[in-house]
């Protein structure tokens, strides 16, 4: 089965999703002043942050594809998966933006970047076991501590998220600041291979 239209159905998904964040952004009434923006700083923080973890994860897929050679059914439903969370981001993401952070809204967001952080763990399973198997990503991703880390600061911060909802945020920056250092790990291994184009 070819990787293209698995790629090209993903990348349309996850551009509906930005889209649909920057939706939620309502234009301001009143004077045309920068006091008028301030009660909407909520929502343009949260919608800022998911823009990024949402752009982190296009990155890391487009990667993870080019270094994968088959997929499979079980990778075509693990990227359903994956996408499945990732679109809940919108929602989460508004909920927390108009409720200020609350604790159940920062706690609800936290969860949906914990579950998408499983399914992401989950393709990459799958694309492993695809017939043929996939030796270049095997090779690139070692033993994935950074993904390790990230699942278990997640979790740390749904429970955190109910005693300080700032503690909680200040989890979902590292973990997003950790995500952007670049990681050129699948790059070299595709390079490095002699079929790579």
């Amino acid at each position: 089965m070819h990787k293209g239209r698995i790629e090209a159905f993903s990348d349309g998904v996850l551009a509906i999703i930005i889209t649909i964040m920057v939706l939620e952004l309502k234009v301001p009434h009143g004077e045309a002043t920068l006091a008028t923006l301030l009660p909407a700083l909520p929502l343009f923080l949260s919608y800022a942050l998911s823009f990024i973890y949402v752009g982190i994860y296009w990155n890391n897929h487009h990667h993870m594809f080019q270094a994968t050679r088959n997929v499979s059914g079980g990778v075509l439903w693990a990227n359903l998966h994956l996408l499945f969370w990732l679109s809940l981001i919108p929602f989460a993401t508004g909920w927390m933006g108009e409720n200020h952070f609350a604790p159940a809204t920062t706690a609800v967001y936290g969860t949906i970047l914990l579950f998408s952080a499983i399914a992401y763990v989950i393709l990459q399973r799958s694309i492993l076991k695809a017939p043929g198997g996939n030796p270049a990503l095997q090779a690139a991703l070692g033993n994935d501590l950074k993904g390790k880390i990230s699942v278990v600061l997640y979790a740390a911060a749904i429970g955190l998220g109910f005693v300080s909802r700032w503690i909680a945020c200040a989890i979902f920056v590292i973990v997003a600041m950790m995500w952007l250092i670049p990681d050129r790990r699948i790059e070299r291994v595709v390079a490095a291979e002699p079929h790579a184009h």
